[in-house]
């Protein structure tokens, strides 16, 4: 395939749904609230999904959930330009069937040995998930989601470090599966978070399960801000303990990426300001509190800013928001390379600053190879950058090499 005529999966998706349904381009562009024209241009590549407010409205027109119009190929289609990308997605049934099959507290097959459980619980959180090893993640959890609940029926002694492994292990089987689009996983693993964290009973865990569901709920933007506002509300007798501000915060991160995706950035830019006062004092590291499943503090909330802008459209901040910010202080690969992602995105919307986009997008493949390829926003800008970068550029290069390692581009 020739790299420019290459068009971003989502208008086609778009177009492929749309006439499914007998619909025209004037009736989804109008409940979605643009001119036809618009969405023409979308669909035929023209103009880019970049931005999950539109992913949004684009899905709400068309009746679907926004992961049916950003999912990505299958992991036979990637085997070959992306096989980490194949090995993960080809993960997705077992881990399916282990969600499904697995009631908290239910033996199905053989229980280990509790102690072996834990070691393998913390090989997940203190390696793979800090790592980014997106395939190794995917390649453990179906295991420890039967066994650690295994272990809950035949090691009550250590019940409660069990369920405290057991909601790490859903937060990572929520995230994953939402960072590779799969529907409906994300909803299935928060709902058994949603009981162990009941059975725990303390606030932090509490509002780390509504949390995950905020971060998941995928349809709903006025829901995801509401839901986070309100467990945030629920937190807030409980500031004294370091986990509840680390999950406060994170709360209110999610309500102000909400907040943005709905174009408020008055409301968006209250909830940062909160978060910010949150981190206040929060050391950087994953040697306290909820750190080594949050990565809350001074520099994730930096980033998530600069997220917020590239949301609200403010890609000229990009630059600015982006001084003095140290990804690198944050013990996360995947949050360091949701940075330079979002860089690349901001930069991307300036003719004269692709070619740092391209480079901040490399920053982010060599951080996270997996996520990088599965983030539909960067694939959808990648896709639209190919025509305009000059091809015989040192960044034309490597752009159209990246987007080969995406799948993009032949």
């Amino acid at each position: 395939m020739d790299e420019g005529a290459a068009v971003p999966q989502v208008g086609r998706r778009i177009a492929e749904l749309r006439a499914w349904r007998g619909l025209s381009l004037q009736a989804v562009a109008e409940q979605a609230g643009f001119t036809h024209q618009y969405l023409s241009m979308i669909e035929r590549g023209v103009r880019p999904v970049d931005k999950r407010s539109t992913l949004a409205a684009l899905a709400a027109a068309l009746r679907c959930s926004p992961v049916e119009l950003g999912a990505l190929p299958g992991a036979a289609s990637v085997a070959v330009s992306n096989p980490h990308l194949s090995a993960a997605l080809g993960g997705l049934d077992e881990l399916e069937a282990a969600l499904v099959e697995v009631e908290v507290g239910e033996v199905v097959g053989a229980a280990r040995p509790w102690r072996d459980v834990l070691a393998e619980v913390a090989h997940l959180t203190g390696v793979l998930r800090p790592t980014a090893d997106t395939v190794g993640v995917m390649r453990v959890l179906p295991g420890l989601i039967r066994d650690l609940n295994a272990a809950l029926a035949t090691a009550p002694a250590v019940r409660r470090t069990l369920l405290v492994a057991l909601m790490g292990v859903y937060e990572a089987a929520a995230l994953t599966s939402k960072g590779l689009r799969a529907r409906g996983l994300p909803a299935i693993a928060v709902m058994h978070a949603r009981r162990v964290a009941e059975e725990l009973d303390e606030p932090a865990w509490l509002g780390l399960a509504v949390y995950l569901r905020a971060m998941t709920v995928g349809t709903s933007r006025v829901r995801s801000r509401d839901l986070a506002l309100g467990a945030a509300a629920d937190l807030d007798p409980h500031m004294d303990d370091l986990g509840v501000r680390e999950v406060y915060g994170m709360l209110h991160l999610t309500a102000a990426m909400a907040s943005a995706a709905g174009c408020d950035g008055d409301a968006s830019r209250d909830h940062l300001a909160e978060a910010d006062t949150a981190a206040v004092g929060v050391p950087e590291g994953t040697d306290h509190g909820f750190a080594h499943l949050l990565h809350f503090g001074p520099t994730n909330v930096a980033i998530w800013r600069t997220a917020v802008a590239v949301e609200l459209g403010e890609h000229g901040r990009v630059a600015e928001i982006g001084r003095g910010i140290h990804p690198e202080l944050v013990g996360s690969r995947s949050r360091q390379r949701a940075y330079w992602a979002d860089v690349g995105r901001g930069l991307a919307m300036s003719k004269g600053s692709r070619d740092g986009a391209v480079q901040a997008f490399l920053r982010a493949e060599g951080l996270a190879g997996v996520q990088l390829t599965a983030d539909i926003y960067v694939r959808e800008t990648v896709t639209d950058l190919l025509p305009r970068v000059r091809r015989d550029s040192s960044a034309g290069r490597e752009l159209r090499g990246l987007a080969y390692r995406m799948g993009i581009a032949g």
